[in-house]
């Protein structure tokens, strides 16, 4: 009787050890498969950031050289049905009749001033410039804002843009008032553009608005922004200096 009962025992503890055992291959198992599942989902996280990395490399690769304009109203087109007809899109239009390799950035925002350029010129230079075309100040002078502060605003924005990449060219654009707002003032005015290119060294475009200025054919019926014709005179303007650069 107590054999029996000894073989019984045996037996159940048997039973047992065999199911454990069994427990034991499937968990083993298991893991195995949670293993080469996340090796899966590691090949397939590698395999996804492939193309942004290729993306990126080929961005870095990217020989495409930048010309930004930095403007009011007359870099914005106001009032031009097309913004296309703006002379910074024509400009754009002759670099690439000439397969150039530049691409034009049209940073004109209407009613701005040079104390609105210089709080935003940061922000702008958060992406890589070639040629900086600086179009700003007469909507300082036709709001009669001192003469010092239009100058030092135009020399910070100019000494935020070398100081960001020295090597950036800079292309000054000169601007005249009408003379109803009065003879010295506009004298004043006028002698700040050249000035600063002389004292920084750089390029000139004399009067951006030459040839257009107070034609009234050539401007809307606000006498200030020009038509469609008077925006490929003013792209001509900024093209007789402009293109000598391209060409370096």
């Amino acid at each position: 009787m107590l054999k029996l009962k000894n073989k019984q025992l045996i037996l159940i503890l048997n039973a047992r050890i065999k199911k454990i055992f069994l427990k034991f291959c499937y968990f083993s198992f298991l893991l195995l498969i949670l293993s080469c599942g996340s090796d899966t989902a590691k090949q397939k996280e590698t395999m996804k950031k492939t193309p942004i990395e290729s993306k990126t490399k080929e961005s870095e690769n990217n020989t495409t050289k930048t010309i930004l304009f930095f403007g009011d109203s007359l870099s914005a087109g106001y009032g031009l049905e097309d913004i296309n007809d703006s002379f910074p899109a024509v400009i754009q239009a002759k670099i690439d009749s000439l397969s150039l390799d530049y691409t034009v950035i049209n940073s004109g925002l209407s009613g701005e001033t040079t104390a609105g350029g210089k709080n935003r010129i940061d922000w702008v230079l958060n992406q890589k410039i070639d040629i900086f075309v600086l179009e700003l100040g007469a909507n300082d002078g036709l709001r009669g804002v001192p003469l010092k502060e239009t100058r030092e605003n135009l020399q910070a924005i100019i000494n935020a843009v070398l100081k960001k990449n020295a090597a950036t060219k800079i292309i000054l654009a000169g601007m005249q008032l009408p003379p109803n707002i009065g003879k010295d003032y506009t004298s004043a005015f006028r002698t700040i553009f050249p000035e600063l290119a002389q004292k920084n060294k750089l390029y000139l475009i004399p009067f951006l608005l030459k040839d257009v200025g107070g034609i009234p054919s050539l401007n809307q019926a606000d006498g200030i922004h020009p038509t469609v014709e008077g925006q490929k005179i003013l792209a001509n303007n900024v093209w007789t200096v402009l293109e000598p650069i391209l060409t370096l």
